[in-house]
């Protein structure tokens, strides 16, 4: 049986690994790119260890990383939740009131609504 102990134990290993895996794929970007700047959006960047992590990596190869203010910082609890609802077999479209827009050309934002 797991303890709660053992659950956090779990839960903090994983993220543990998933910052790895973050912090590498940004920096291999880098690299790849041979750009020295990176910019950190969304709920990833209010992980003060993933951010802590990526400062020095990037430092390291003589670049610098941007992070947005931790209010800016959401998660995408939302959206997950939406789309499990779609995924419902029982599911009824009731109009959410919204359009998604998951490839919003960045040169549309200053004329967006």
């Amino acid at each position: 049986m797991l303890t709660e102990s053992r659950k956090a134990d779990i839960a903090r290993e994983f993220q543990a690994d998933v910052v790895v895996v973050l912090v590498a794929t940004a920096v291999g970007a880098l690299d790849a790119t041979g750009h020295r700047r990176l910019i950190v959006a969304g709920g990833v960047g209010a992980k003060v260890e993933m951010c802590e992590r990526l400062r020095i990596e990037v430092a390291r190869r003589g670049g610098a990383v941007f992070f947005p203010d931790p209010m800016f910082c959401t998660d995408n609890g939302a959206m997950i939740a939406l789309v499990g609802a779609l995924r419902l077999p029982t599911y009824v479209p009731t109009g959410y009131g919204f359009t998604v827009r998951p490839r919003w050309p960045l040169e549309e934002l200053s004329t967006a609504p």
